[in-house]
């Protein structure tokens, strides 16, 4: 017998996919599918991501599936990663575990070599970023206070909280010019055009965080950029 949340029917399913930031649906036509087992063990092990599973075919209908199919909901950037299980070579719990950390993107995202992987490949490519130190009284404050804004610029941006204590960090505090014991500030990375922009010292409020987001949108933050201000010190 399944431990897992059943969707039955497509008012559960919407209602499912709409309860967090991420869920994740495992699509089998039945528990003899090939990787059910594989998926069941692998949603045991990952604790903090909603996880279900759906046979109904309206549902199936609903969300694009016409085999059995893994698919993570993403609401930071509104999509819907699918891993199909016939197309994968091998189907084993640790791969499952994986896909499900790499593309499991939420409102703010810790920035680690398995969510980095989600993060490049999604169709958003600016990047609000958070350096903080974990260690520091103010890190939980400020990741709640960013994940309540985050929903404002959904498909815009996508919010990544980058540790400034973890050693695998480092290089993407030098491209921003920063040290640890300059934490915590605010930065804007833009995929497109591979630019980058500090926000300037000072109080990390939401209003501040969301004027800089929106001269970003406004092309105001890469007007002065252009007009040969140091690239990494814009200031707002």
């Amino acid at each position: 017998n399944s431990p897992l949340h059943r969707l039955d029917d497509l008012g559960a399913a919407e209602a499912f996919v709409d309860s967090g930031d991420v869920a994740v649906v495992g699509f089998f036509e039945n528990k003899d599918a090939h990787g059910y087992n594989e998926f069941l063990a692998a949603a045991a092990e990952v604790k903090s991501i909603p996880v279900a599973v759906c046979s109904n075919k309206e549902v199936w209908e609903k969300y694009n599936v016409t085999s059995d199919t893994i698919s993570i909901f993403r609401k930071a950037d509104l999509h819907q990663e699918n891993l199909q299980l016939s197309k994968a070579k091998t189907v084993d719990i640790d791969g499952l575990k994986r896909f499900i950390t790499m593309y499991s993107i939420r409102y703010i995202t810790e920035y680690n070599q398995m969510t980095a992987v989600g993060l490049f490949k999604s169709g958003v490519k600016t990047h609000l970023l958070l350096f903080t130190n974990r260690g520091s009284g103010e890190y939980r404050k400020l990741k709640e206070q960013l994940a309540t804004l985050a929903p404002e610029f959904t498909g815009k941006f996508l919010f990544v909280l980058i540790d400034g204590e973890e050693k695998s960090n480092d290089r993407s505090l030098d491209y921003f010019g920063l040290k640890p014991r300059d934490l915590p500030r605010v930065g804007i990375y833009d995929g497109h055009s591979d630019r980058k922009w500090l926000m300037s010292e000072g109080e990390i409020s939401t209003d501040r965080v969301r004027s800089f987001c929106q001269s970003f949108l406004d092309r105001i933050l890469q007007k002065v950029n252009d007009a040969g201000q140091p690239e990494a010190r814009t200031e707002l």
